[in-house]
């Protein structure tokens, strides 16, 4: 028995010193496990607070990329919506500019025109005052003298036709205030009143347009 109770002292007293050593660490691993815990505690609280920020941070980023984009398409607009009139304005200039071209190609021998006129009013004049009677071959200095003429006539309105200007000579037709210059007005049986009973001066017009209305007398009423 003796023995035995030794034994069991010498396997005891190592162990004291285990013992005492792990009493005197354990109060080092209670504060090392409590300030992991709290490390952890601070790390999810952190992380909870960034996804808050993120949270809130892409809403603001939202709102000022909608406002951009807002202002963005309203400069686009303007700036269509100017594109879209310069266009216009540039089409009418050039309708304007082509109109003008076109009119200045068709009216810009209106001037000559008129000068030429008063030559063709003077050559049928001067057939006009030819007596028929005389034209025989019996006189024929006068009978060539008015074929002259008279193929004179006839050449300067094939030019004249041309170039667009046509001759008026509008005996019993209504008047036309555009067309024709009233000199009087005169009762004319068996003519409709309105009408043209006299042609004092032809009239001309050049493409359309009137270059010179005729001298005419109108019937009037009864």
């Amino acid at each position: 028995m003796a023995a035995v109770a030794q034994c069991v002292r010498g396997a005891v007293r190592p162990r004291l010193p285990l013992l005492s050593v792990a009493l005197r660490t354990s109060p080092r691993l209670l504060c090392a496990a409590t300030q992991q815990k709290n490390t952890g505690q601070n790390l999810e609280e952190d992380q909870s607070q960034s996804q808050n920020e993120q949270k809130v941070e892409p809403s603001s980023v939202e709102k000022l990329l909608a406002e951009e984009k807002a202002k963005l398409e309203e400069q686009l607009r303007e700036v269509t919506e100017k594109y879209k009139r310069a266009l216009a304005d540039a089409e009418n200039v050039r309708q304007r500019s082509q109109k003008l071209v076109e009119e200045a190609k068709l009216y810009g021998i209106q001037s000559f025109c008129k000068d030429l006129l008063e030559v063709a009013d003077i050559l049928e004049k001067a057939t006009e005052s030819v007596p028929k009677e005389e034209i025989k071959d019996e006189n024929p200095h006068l009978k060539s003298l008015y074929e002259g003429l008279v193929m004179t006539e006839m050449q300067i309105q094939k030019v004249f036709k041309k170039h667009g200007l046509l001759r008026l000579n509008p005996v019993g037709a209504k008047f036309d205030p555009y067309e024709h210059e009233a000199l009087f007005h005169a009762a004319a049986e068996g003519r409709e009143p309105g009408s043209i009973a006299l042609v004092s001066k032809v009239g001309y017009k050049l493409h359309g347009r009137t270059l010179r209305p005729a001298l005419v007398g109108v019937v009037k009423d009864a």
